[in-house]
């Protein structure tokens, strides 16, 4: 089964059909992909952590190790209630691709254990995908496909997410907003948070474009978002200084690791962007560069290409669980992963 439909999917993520056992879903959008996983997995288990009831598996996990995914998906409950696997993929490798398409086609017509739900985030997967092909063939399956947010869609979240918080914006500043926003929902969620904090939650107030201008104008987090640019572009030095300003600021390295998977962000839009047409200026507006920046972030757009932008992603999100970690020496592992940037950065001829 198919579901492209934005109510078809909202639908199904809210309250799947019981029949179905396994869902792939997958995208260009990997935060909109994770977004909707996440949904759909709370309807399986309120605990996502739950060691008795979830299974999650990566890549390194199942390659080359059929096993262990079957294993996962035979596992009854200890403990009463629904198993839920779910992996996640971060490659398009040809063999995990099988290996996957088989297992859900097993586990869809009920081959393992029927209480189970196994949930598939990937990448863009294309129509020679044998995974993709047995997600939308098999009935006991679905294939999410997520496709980049329409603009009335992005005005309607973040409608709901400042009413949320008691807040608004006037209808012209709703649309300068949402024109200012990046397309990729992580980043999007980030930006929206970040003005419901400075209309202030719970106020009750609506601003107009006026103030909406001021509030897109500032940059309170300006060193670290100067230690990513700098990183970026190759220069492990002021990367460095400015990390480190940052922190003597105030700031913490959890903000400095999200500010490099904003830039990161910011660079696979660029490229996905110019891949289907847009000119580069165009492409830098709808990933939400700043002005004074877009000269700098367009020249290490045209050397930070997709695969390499998916290498870095995982050093990233390796961080930011370190820098989340009781103990963890925060400030190093944030100064580590801007120098490793930084790094590939000169690899790539910046």
């Amino acid at each position: 089964m198919i579901l492209s439909k934005r109510p078809e999917i909202d639908r199904f993520l809210s309250r799947p059909d019981p029949a179905i056992r396994a869902v792939l879903i997958h995208g260009k959008d990997r935060s909109g992909v994770g977004e909707r996983a996440t949904t759909l997995c709370r309807t399986v288990t309120p605990d996502l952590n739950d060691p008795f009831n979830v299974t999650l598996l990566t890549d390194s996990d199942i390659d080359g190790d059929g096993i262990r995914l079957e294993e996962a998906l035979t596992a009854l409950s200890m403990i009463g209630g629904r198993r839920l696997v779910r992996v996640r993929l971060s490659t398009e490798k040809a063999a995990i691709d099988k290996m996957l398409a088989a297992a859900l086609k097993i586990h869809a017509d009920d081959g393992y254990n029927p209480d189970a739900m196994l949930v598939i985030e990937a990448g863009a997967l294309g129509r020679d995908s044998a995974l993709r092909k047995a997600a939308e063939a098999s009935k006991g399956a679905a294939a999410i496909v997520c496709y980049e947010d329409e603009t009335g869609d992005v005005a309607r979240m973040t409608r709901e997410a400042l009413a949320a918080d008691k807040v608004g914006l006037t209808s012209d500043a709703l649309d300068r907003f949402v024109g200012s926003l990046p397309r990729e929902r992580g980043l999007m969620r980030q930006e929206i948070e970040r003005l419901a904090l400075y209309i202030g939650p719970g106020s009750g107030r609506t601003i107009d474009v006026e103030e909406l201008e001021a509030h897109l104008g500032v940059e309170p987090d300006a060193s670290l978002q100067d230690a990513a640019l700098q990183a970026f572009g190759g220069r492990p030095g002021p990367a460095q200084a400015g990390l480190r300003r940052a922190l003597a600021e105030g700031e913490s390295p959890v903000m400095a690791v999200r500010q490099a998977s904003i830039h990161l962000g910011k660079l696979r839009r660029i490229n996905v962007l110019q891949a289907g047409g847009a000119n580069a200026r165009e492409a830098a507006k709808a990933a939400g560069v700043f002005w004074k920046q877009e000269g700098e972030l367009l020249r290490q757009a045209r050397n930070w290409r997709l695969e390499d932008i998916e290498k870095v992603l995982d050093s990233i999100n390796v961080a930011d669980v370190a820098t989340k970690t009781t103990g963890s020496p925060d400030s190093l592992i944030a100064e580590r992963l801007l120098l490793e940037i930084a790094a590939r950065a000169r690899r790539l001829g910046l």
